[in-house]
């Protein structure tokens, strides 16, 4: 638990990482400060004084507490200290070690210390990373956006990597509003190709499942509507299900049991997933209700990780580069860090997007529609 004094204290760091306070602004009065946070003018006084201590702030006799320009202190650290940050949103499952290995296998190769980060999704722990980022002054920062979809309450620390000449580029997906160098697969592109390869072998009532608060998600989905428009297939709104990160491990469970409960003539005869780790879930509960894939039922991923191959049914899905588009994203922000310190100054890249091309895996979770 934290105490008052902490509180104060990392509420005005916070408000340093985010640029709420700019160097040489005066800060917060002690009165103001005790009437926000409810503590005494003690309290207040220990964490300002423990933060000019630390070179966070200065005071000036008769004029107040300002908040220091760190920069200078900053650009001296950073010589000899080659560190990258790397940014996603899960570490040790799914595709994302093999991400982590190609970026870090390339940074060390090149002298560099790799420290690793895990958001699990969530802003706030993104926040929290981006603090320490800022705070420690990393050479570059490789990040998978959090929640890519949706509205971002971190854009001003990004804007303060910015301000402080840290470069960075976003990996998976991008917040669209910073216009950051961005390393993609194509998202919508392998969301048309799933569903197109279910329209080629005759399925026309195909359910899809598609995550909304990350960007992949939304552009997979307007991969599956794309398909079904240039093949004339009538889309029913009740086959695209959606859900969030908290939801992902209950919600397509419980609405792929809700939709095989329906008579046999109305089911879907194939399932297009945002993922294989969805789609390896989802074939649980199609074995639980008797039914075969792909004779009764079409299945088709996304990523072509190790889990296409783990179950009996090996599975149909879409390619995704991995450590190819970690060992990338190293090459990329090396070179963002070299024209750093050339120039002093960030530089923009000529072009701001590598987006990788997918590929369909076809195996034994998809078959032509059997007419019954």
């Amino acid at each position: 638990m934290q105490t008052k004094y902490s509180i104060v204290k990392e509420a005005i760091k916070s408000r340093i990482l985010d640029g709420t306070y700019q160097p040489h602004q005066k800060i917060s009065s002690e009165s103001e400060l005790m009437k926000e946070f409810g503590v005494s003018r003690h309290t207040v006084r220990l964490a300002i004084g423990d933060l000019v201590n630390q070179g966070w702030l200065y005071r000036e006799q008769g004029a107040g507490t300002f908040c220091a320009d760190r920069s200078k202190n900053n650009s001296q650290s950073m010589v000899d200290q080659k560190n990258i940050a790397l940014i996603t949103t899960y570490l040790s499952d799914y595709i994302f070690p093999s991400i982590i290995r190609g970026a870090e296998s390339y940074l060390s190769k090149h002298g560099y210390q790799v420290s690793l980060f895990s958001t699990n999704n969530d802003h706030d722990n993104e926040r929290k990373f981006l603090e320490k980022i800022l705070m420690q002054h990393f050479d570059g920062v490789i990040i998978e956006p959090t929640r890519s979809a949706i509205s971002n309450p971190n854009i001003n620390y990004y804007l303060n990597l910015e301000r402080e000449n840290i470069p960075y580029l976003m990996i998976n997906a991008y917040y669209d509003e910073l216009e950051p160098f961005h390393i993609v697969v194509d998202d919508e592109k392998g969301g048309f190709m799933q569903t197109e390869h279910l329209i080629e072998l005759g399925h026309q009532n195909i359910v899809g499942f598609f995550k909304n608060d990350d960007i992949q998600g939304t552009k997979r989905m307007k991969g599956y509507l794309k398909a079904h428009r240039k093949h004339h297939i009538e889309i029913f709104p009740h086959n695209i299900v959606t859900y969030n990160t908290e939801e992902k491990s209950v919600k397509p469970v419980e609405v792929l049991k809700q939709i095989l409960s329906e008579p046999e003539e109305k089911r879907p005869t194939a399932i297009v997933c945002y993922n294989d780790e969805l789609a390896i879930n989802l074939l649980d509960v199609l074995r639980e209700s008797q039914l075969k894939v792909p004779e009764d039922i079409s299945i088709v991923g996304f990523d072509d990780s190790f889990m296409a191959e783990i179950t009996e049914v090996k599975l149909t899905t879409v390619s995704h580069p991995k450590s190819e588009m970690g060992e990338l994203a190293a090459k990329v922000i090396l070179d963002m860090v070299k024209r750093n310190k050339s120039s002093k100054k960030q530089q923009n890249m000529e072009n701001d997007l590598i987006r990788f091309d997918p590929e369909l895996i076809i195996r034994n979770s998809t078959k032509p529609l059997t007419k019954k």
